[in-house]
């Protein structure tokens, strides 16, 4: 396929954007439910960015919308990413259910299995809550199940997005050995659509 830039951009910068883009998984996504701090949101979307997520949920029910990410935070990540707001939760959960086969809440319970433990070589969505109170009985009861990062210290917690790039970063690790990075998962309408939307303009048909 061949694109043109509407602009001045250097070859390097060019074949860089395209295979980032080749390099998307299209079968992982984060959730974010209620978190307030928007540092903590960019702090997820730059790591997001890093591993190859394209699409992140922000669940806003008992705050405020966001309306931005802190581009400080987040070196302009936000620009490069799919952002799906949603102040409902069973609609994010309609909109999640039709990509992602499985939705898992970060939440230490009984039933809870380990990170290291889960399949990210299949379709998987993670959930992530508050600062305060973490992911709410409500989310949870609409999801799959729950896992843990396991620790050893006392303080059985971690700051969200520190808790997010452990996580996505097992997801990475276990992607890379699978060989999911070395062809693209996004379909050809998407890649063309994202395309568009980063600034290239199609010269010729998929």
């Amino acid at each position: 396929m061949k694109y043109r830039f509407s602009g001045s951009m250097t070859p390097e910068r060019r074949e860089k954007l395209l295979r980032v883009l080749h390099q998307r998984q299209s079968n992982l996504a984060v959730v974010m439910e209620n978190v307030q701090d928007p540092h903590n949101i960019s702090a997820v979307m730059r790591t997001c960015d890093a591993v190859g997520i394209q699409d992140i949920y922000i669940l806003t029910t008992k705050i405020p919308r966001h309306e931005k990410f802190g581009p400080k935070s987040s070196s302009s990540a936000a620009k490069w990413l799919t952002i799906h707001q949603f102040d409902d939760a069973t609609a994010c959960f309609e909109a999640l259910r039709k990509k992602y086969a499985r939705i898992l809440t970060t939440h230490l319970s009984s039933d809870a299995v380990s990170l290291y433990d889960i399949d990210f070589t299949e379709s998987v969505a993670l959930v992530f809550g508050n600062e305060h109170s973490g992911v709410s009985e409500d989310i949870r009861a609409l999801a799959d199940g729950n896992f843990i990062i396991p620790q050893m210290g006392i303080i059985q917690s971690l700051n969200i997005s520190v808790a997010c790039a452990v996580s996505i970063y097992e997801a990475y690790r276990q992607k890379k050995a699978a060989g999911q990075y070395d062809q693209p998962s996004m379909s050809a309408e998407r890649q063309t659509e994202l395309l568009n939307e980063w600034g290239f303009k199609q010269e010729d048909p998929l």
